[in-house]
């Protein structure tokens, strides 16, 4: 083997460095690592550039000898350094190509969202009662047993309270509650309005019961008021039938059954039907109850109405042809982007 005198006197075989080189070519792992193991064998104070330089002080014969090895290790290390970097580079390229970004391509677009059915259902319902006149009347969800209740014509000591199981709020002495119906939003309007009026009043509400195909602890109403100087039953009938045959868009007959609610006098409980078909039970209504107009400060020789609630839920139920109003507060995508 041919061998060479380092700079600190030892004894190198060419071709043993040759190998070793070749070695950690092989296992270079990036660019940078490669230019580190290239200056260490063949940069200027390189161990291959180091036997090269000693060949002046050597003789003839020797150096001819030497000076071949050297060169065929130089050559060959160039070669190998050279396929390694080639190799890493297109390595590289192919890297960028997945990563690269075209920003003139067109972007990716994003999946839009949509709107709740129920939301549907009240937007529907609003744009409807807008056309006949009506305002959109909101309230607090946490509300006061005053106007949950009494405001209504339902004391403390009423029977009719017990038609409610409600969340009350804790401590209880503060009687505070998560409303039952949308009706205190009546009252509240007509505390600051001075009558005439026609308003409708859509929310969520909540009841302490137990869930079924048909029950929620908490669902969505709408209910509506109007007062005026003449307003009549006959008044009532007419916006139902109107507001049903928009919503259905198919014409409709309502009908009117005498009931019983604290806040109306006289009630009576609403059933639509459109052509010849069967009679559904959609609603409560009747005449706005003379207490609940003294609670509110209206004089009931001058001023009386109606006053209707429905269930939001009911009518999306009905119009889509849903079978369990718990889908309506389930999260599930599958369910809710059919709408």
């Amino acid at each position: 083997m041919v061998k060479y005198t380092n700079m600190e006197g030892e004894k190198e075989d060419i071709k043993a460095l040759e190998i070793k080189a070749k070695k950690e070519i092989s296992a270079a792992g990036d660019l940078k690592e490669l230019d580190q193991i290239f200056r260490a064998y063949l940069g200027k104070k390189g161990h291959i550039t180091r036997v090269l330089r000693s060949l002046a002080s050597m003789g003839e014969a020797e150096r001819k000898i030497r000076g071949k090895a050297a060169n065929d290790a130089r050559d060959a290390l160039q070669a190998a350094f050279e396929a390694k970097k080639q190799q890493q580079t297109l390595q590289i390229e192919e890297a960028e190509k997945k990563d690269h970004v075209d920003v003139t391509a067109p972007g990716t677009k994003l999946p839009k969202g949509h709107l709740h059915p129920l939301t549907h259902i009240q937007r529907k319902c609003q744009e409807i009662f807008n056309g006949m006149g009506f305002a959109v009347a909101e309230g607090p969800e946490i509300e006061t047993e005053w106007y949950n209740f009494d405001a209504l014509n339902i004391p403390k000591d009423h029977p009719a309270r017990d038609l409610w199981d409600t969340f009350w709020l804790k401590p209880k002495a503060a009687d505070y509650l998560l409303r039952t119906h949308t009706s205190p939003v009546q009252a509240r309007y007509m505390e600051k309005n001075n009558p005439p009026l026609r308003i409708i009043a859509p929310g969520r509400i909540f009841r302490y019961e137990a869930t079924d195909a048909s029950h929620e602890i908490n669902f969505y109403q709408l209910e509506g008021l109007m007062i005026g100087k003449d307003v009549s039953v006959a008044n009532f009938k007419a916006i139902i039938e109107e507001f049903y045959s928009q919503f259905f868009k198919k014409e409709t007959t309502v009908r009117l059954r005498p009931s019983y609610f604290p806040f109306t006098e006289p009630s009576f409980e609403i059933d639509m039907r459109q052509g010849k078909g069967n009679w559904l039970e959609m609603m409560g209504a009747g005449m706005v109850h003379p207490n609940v107009l003294k609670n509110v400060g209206y004089i009931p020789r001058e001023w009386k109405g109606f006053a209707f609630g429905m269930g939001l839920d009911r009518l999306a139920m009905m119009k889509y042809k849903i079978d369990d109003i718990r889908l309506l507060y389930s999260g599930d995508l599958k369910f809710l982007q059919q709408f």
